[in-house]
This record gives structure tokens, sequence and C-alpha cells, in this order.
């Protein structure tokens, strides 16, 4: 259920925009993404930075991209928003001395701090490396082929998350068992 909530306004923009153009696809996105953000909220009753951040970035570059009918500032939005988290999580973790992933997740998963290091380093490289892709794809591909990328590079998200998942599975530490169980 959530992949679907995480998914549809990307869906939905590919679907406008090979039905239309940008300009309608970036509206649908816009639209998509207050939904999307309404869904969350709905479900969980707060919203995580990120989901605040993302609805931004879509409605200032959406609307950069709608008022400009320039296609450009849509294309960028992505790189801005992941360079922006793999600054903040690096500048958190090395001039600040903390681990925002560690705080954001560590009352839901229980590993080493020399773990949740290594964890932060991986998403921001992981940050890092989906901003410079699509900002290579917007830079050197035609609109059409980036929407294509949009779409199908969903893959990197996914086997990022595969791979985490291992990761973390090996450093999980064991809940302590209920004496009362038999």
């Amino acid at each position: 259920m959530r992949f679907l909530i995480d998914f549809f306004p990307i869906g939905l923009f590919v679907a406008a925009y090979k039905l239309h153009d940008i300009y309608v696809a970036t509206a649908v996105l816009m639209a998509a993404t207050v939904v999307q953000t309404g869904l969350i909220y709905a479900i969980d009753r707060k919203l995580q930075t990120l989901h605040k951040v993302t609805l931004l970035l879509v409605i200032v570059f959406g609307v950069l991209t709608l008022v400009l009918q320039d296609e450009r500032f849509i294309k960028w939005k992505p790189t801005v928003l992941y360079a922006s988290m793999a600054i903040v999580l690096g500048a958190a973790l090395w001039i600040w001395k903390k681990n925002f992933l560690q705080v954001l997740l560590g009352s839901q998963l229980s590993l080493p701090d020399a773990v949740w290091g290594r964890l932060t380093v991986i998403w921001i490289g992981y940050f890092l490396f989906m901003a410079g892709i699509n900002g290579y794809v917007a830079a050197f591909y035609s609109t059409e082929d980036w929407v294509n990328f949009k779409l199908w590079g969903y893959v990197f998200p996914v086997i990022f998350i595969v791979g985490q998942g291992l990761y973390i599975a090996r450093h999980l530490k064991d809940e302590p068992k209920d004496a009362g169980q038999s």
C-alpha cells in the first residue's frame, strides 16, 4: 500500500506527459504530491521532514516551470532534493557530530553506533549518486528520455532499499525474550 502512495505521483506525471506535455505533467505532479502528502498525513498523523521538503520543492519548482514555461526547473528538482539531503546528512554527521538518520529511525531500529555511522555514509552516497544521475540525464538527454528515466529509474531506490535491508539485517540487535513466554 505504501509503495502505491509513494509511486502514484510519478506514475501520474509520466502518464500526463505521455498524453499531453511536460507542463500538464508538472501540474499533475504538483496536485498528486499534495494528495500524496495528505494521504501520508491521514495515515501517520504526521509528516517526516522529507515529505515536507519534497512537497515544497515540487510546488516551488513546479510553479517556476509553469510560470516561466521552462521545463528545466522540474527536471532539476530531484537533483536539488537529493543533493540537499546529502549535504544535510553530511553536515550533521561530520560538522555537528549528529547522526540525523539515527535520530529519525533510532526508535524503530536498534543498531550499534558504528553501523548507524556507516549507514548514514551509505545514504549520503546514495543521495549523491541519485543527484548526479538525475542531473546528467536532465542536462544531456531529451525531456522524453528524462521522463522515461524517472519511470524506469525507480529501479535504483528499489535496489538501494533491498541492499540497505540486507545490510541492516546483519546488525540488528536481538530483543530480549519475555520471561513469561514458553
